[in-house]
């Protein structure tokens, strides 16, 4: 199959799984989304990496552990976020990883030592994707969204740590099975701890079942899509591919559950993907050392 179907099959297959997310979250917590969530990828993995032959052990546990915690935290934020935010923006705020990741580079130039010079077009890429959030965030929230908007937000920014610990694990050459793996592990882990220190499991039913289900199989059948999309198409173009996952949302939000949509929330979305598109491009030709793939969509 062609990359760029590919990368627009992964789009949509998240979009579903965000669909999934809020579903389940009107019967379950975000710590039990995420618990089922992991635990099917990570009995997946496992089979994976079995099939591959590839070994559990790995020469950077440290890396590992800083991967997983940023993007374990990050997923538990963003699920909570999806539970009571619109749709379309809770995945926005989400996909603002890559201009924190220029942000990032920003701030590593100017406080090093020898002080590089920084691209005023990353900067003004990095202040467009704030002006989308704020163009974002203030139309379509009532006041008591404003805390979940804040931990989406929050959850885009760890994305983007945990970005750059996929691309520091890549460069020491953690197989990426084995970084899924890890990831799975640390989600399922951390799951079941805050699943038992807020008021235990929920009671399943078949309706609710399923969607856990569907969220995990959903998920890792997306990031599978992703990562082939990456390993055969041009990375800037899988890179804007990706923000169809945006477009999905707005369409699933308004079609399932009356999300807001007013014109400058739009203009919000389009600012940011503009911005994050920018901040890829400019990224791919600085000299500075740069991740050599892209961020996983889902932390």
């Amino acid at each position: 199959m062609p990359a760029p179907l590919l990368m627009v099959g992964a789009s949509l297959l998240f979009a579903l799984m965000a669909v999934c997310v809020k579903l389940a979250s009107a019967r379950y917590g975000a710590a039990e989304i995420v618990f089922y969530r992991a635990l099917v990828g990570l009995v997946l993995m496992a089979g994976v990496l079995r099939a591959r032959h590839v070994d559990w052990r790995t020469r950077v546990p440290g890396l590992h552990f800083w991967r997983s915690a940023a993007g374990t935290t990050a997923l538990c934020l963003w699920f909570y976020a999806i539970g009571a935010l619109p749709l379309a923006t809770a995945m926005t705020l989400n996909y603002l990883s890559s201009v924190w990741i220029a942000l990032f580079l920003i701030g590593g130039a100017l406080l090093l030592p020898t002080r590089r010079r920084v691209d005023s077009r990353l900067v003004a890429a990095v202040l467009a994707g704030f002006v989308g959030v704020a163009l974002v965030l203030r139309p379509t929230l009532a006041q008591d969204q404003l805390w979940h908007g804040l931990v989406g937000l929050l959850s885009g920014m760890l994305s983007a740590v945990a970005y750059l610990q996929v691309s520091a694990l890549g460069r020491a050459g953690e197989p990426g099975e084995r970084v899924v793996l890890y990831f799975s592990l640390s989600g399922t882990l951390a799951g079941a701890v805050l699943v038992v220190f807020t008021g235990g499991p929920t009671a399943h039913t078949w309706p609710g079942a399923g969607l856990l289900l569907a969220t995990g199989l959903l998920a890792t059948l997306a990031q599978w899509l992703l990562t082939a999309a990456y390993a055969r198409g041009a990375t800037l173009g899988m890179a804007a591919l990706q923000y169809l996952g945006i477009l999905f949302g707005v369409i699933f939000g308004v079609l399932l559950f009356d999300d807001p949509l007013t014109p400058l929330a739009l203009a919000g979305m389009l600012l940011i993907v503009a911005a994050g598109v920018a901040a890829t491009l400019l990224m791919a030709y600085t000299p500075a050392p740069k991740p050599q793939h892209p961020p996983p969509t889902q932390t």
